[in-house]
């Protein structure tokens, strides 16, 4: 495998980001972008690493029942076949950069804001109108994390926070079983029109990195600011969004 160093990469990343609780997401997309990787291995790596950071999460939000399927389920009910209509699209290796540079612009943008934190203590009411919105809102976004190999994660969190949609909490809940979802269509459409061109033993390897500095993460209780990992990411999500786009525009 080449660039061994992705590997390390990798690692420390999930290892960060775990242990606040975060998945970092985005800074491997960002990472495998700054490499002159095959785009199509660069997204199907990207949607599995999210599978496996979300996945141990997701588990825990439902066993202590922080999912409310009544407002979960109408954003990703359209947003699944959304992905997956995003990753069986053909688009060439240029157009796939271009629209990659200016989602992890937009993305930085959306990282660098800081949302309230506290707990909103009265929701209003979902109208029909609320739902409808919702749902168009998770199919836009489903579409594009499977056109680039996003979890969606990182755009659906700061919006939910700024429309007060729920409780932090909630809305992180929310947010996690949205990439978990997005992340499996998405793969699927990328396992119907694989490539010769992908170093698969490159794609497991980054995905063992992932697991192992997850998990390690996860177990320590280091009193980090998440605001700052936040931000550190968004500097690290525009420098490799400005970067393709200086290139392929």
């Amino acid at each position: 495998m080449g660039h061994w160093e992705i590997f390390l990469l990798f690692l420390i990343i999930a290892f960060v980001y775990s242990s606040v609780g975060f998945g970092g997401g985005s800074s491997y997309l960002a990472v495998l972008a700054m490499y002159s990787l095959p785009y199509q291995e660069i997204r199907l790596t990207a949607l599995i690493c999210n599978v496996i950071v979300v996945v141990g999460g997701v588990y825990i939000y439902i066993k202590n029942r922080q999912i409310d399927w009544k407002k979960v389920i109408p954003i990703t009910l359209v947003s699944v076949p959304m992905a997956y209509l995003g990753a069986v699209l053909k688009i060439s290796q240029e157009t796939f950069f271009l629209i990659l540079g200016i989602t992890l612009v937009i993305a930085a943008v959306l990282l660098w804001i800081k949302t309230e934190t506290k707990n909103i203590e009265k929701l209003p009411k979902e109208s029909k109108s609320a739902v409808f919105g919702n749902s168009l809102l998770g199919g836009g976004i489903g579409f594009l994390s499977g056109l680039v190999g996003i979890g969606g994660g990182i755009f659906l969190s700061p919006l939910l926070n700024l429309m007060k949609w729920d409780t932090p909490r909630k809305i992180a809940a929310t947010s996690s079983v949205f990439i978990l979802v997005n992340s499996v269509s998405g793969i699927f459409g990328q396992l119907s029109k694989l490539s010769v061109d992908m170093d698969y033993f490159r794609i497991v390897s980054l995905c063992l990195a992932v697991f192992i500095g997850g998990q390690a993460g996860s177990r320590m209780s280091l009193k980090w600011n998440p605001l700052i990992i936040k931000r550190m990411t968004a500097i690290l999500v525009l420098v490799a969004g400005v970067n393709i786009l200086m290139k392929y525009w």
